[in-house]
């Protein structure tokens, strides 16, 4: 288990890109609300702590983790952002439904990451128990909203150092 091993809300400020230009969206999951809530503290205070202006983050809601593909579509084509980060958590349960529905987000989110020529950062927990989801937003092993954060800054200034001329 990474996790275990790397705390999600480590990382080098000194690497982090200034987000003052930067225009972030966000859709978060309204299933498992403690979770997605802490997630998405997690990522505002780490967007804002680099630089981005609140005004330049947008957020909005999606019932679950499987709708984080069509909110993340909905943002980018009707926002201008420079990425998209989709925060959600699934818990295993009896049923296989936590295999479609974490196969299909992971799916879709890596074919808006081909599809458009923004990064779209995954930030969905997918853990076997509540604990483990509470473990990563902003419990034991930090938080993973901290993480994409950070990652959807780097991808922008990635993006922005190899436009081509």
């Amino acid at each position: 288990m990474a996790t275990a091993y790397h705390n999600l809300s480590s990382y080098d400020p000194e690497k982090v890109p200034n987000g003052e230009d930067m225009r972030v969206g966000i859709v978060v999951s309204e299933w498992n609300e403690a979770v997605t809530s802490s997630l998405l503290e997690g990522t505002l205070k780490t967007l804002i702590k680099h630089g981005v202006k609140e005004e330049n983050i947008i957020i909005d809601f999606v019932p679950g983790s499987f709708e984080l593909i069509f909110g993340s579509k909905h943002i980018v084509e009707h926002k201008e952002v420079d990425a998209v980060i989709s925060l959600g958590c699934v818990v295993r349960g009896d049923t296989p439904h936590f295999d479609y529905v974490c196969s299909g987000v992971t799916q879709g989110i890596a074919d808006m990451n081909i599809r458009y020529d923004i990064p779209f950062i995954f930030g969905l927990l997918t853990t076997d128990t509540m604990q483990q989801a509470e473990d990563r937003a902003g419990g034991r092993h930090g938080n993973k909203g901290d993480e994409c954060a950070v990652t959807a800054l780097k991808m922008i200034d990635f993006y922005r150092r190899n436009l081509e001329e």
